[in-house]
């Protein structure tokens, strides 16, 4: 293998790691400050933001779906964990039904629960992407975030329902939809 495609495929596939604990750890000092609210000018993370879209960019570029989709579901945990789901969420183990009303309540959601199919569809009901990797003031040149954002879905659901879950983002944002929606699979 020549250096180049070496260098490529360690970058795309995260495991060069010139920076990227870095990248994160200034997104989550910059959330745990208050710099990254939304509509604040943020130099730092909107450079982060355009390092990430660039990767991303990358990333759809060279590799099958079935990879893009592997690997950012992995990053998913990044975010899970820096929002401390798992302390979130202890309360509703077990309990999908209390779960449900938190998500409509709290976060605004517009959730559909089929208990026969044991599918759920779950709409952020909102316009915007929640994501904070996003740069809000540029247009995103892929949808493959979106992969993350069924990883953050399956660990949160899995926990809840202490079962198994899969999900899959049918409506997105970043795909010109009016919201984000989910299909989760139990």
């Amino acid at each position: 293998m020549n250096r180049k495609k070496f260098l490529k495929n360690a970058c795309v596939t995260g495991a060069c790691m010139c920076g990227f604990a870095s990248v994160f750890q200034a997104v989550k000092g910059s959330t745990e400050t208050g710099q990254a609210e939304a509509g604040q000018d943020d130099n730092g993370k909107a450079l982060i933001q355009e390092w990430i879209a660039q990767l991303l960019s990358g990333m759809d570029s060279n590799l099958t779906e079935e990879n893009k989709r592997a690997i950012m579901k992995k990053c998913a945990i990044v975010h899970y964990n820096n929002l401390k789901m798992d302390e979130v969420l202890s309360g509703y183990k077990g309990n999908l039904e209390d779960f449900i009303k938190f998500l409509e309540k709290e976060w605004g959601w517009v959730i559909s629960w089929d208990n026969e199919t044991k599918t759920l569809i779950a709409d952020e009901n909102k316009s915007y992407c929640v994501c904070p990797m996003v740069n809000h003031g540029k247009k995103l040149e892929t949808d493959i975030i979106c992969y993350c954002s069924e990883g953050f879905a399956e660990k949160m659901f899995s926990l809840v329902a202490d079962a198994p879950a899969t999900a899959k983002v049918i409506s997105s944002i970043l795909r010109g939809d009016r919201s984000c929606q989910y299909k989760v699979n139990f």
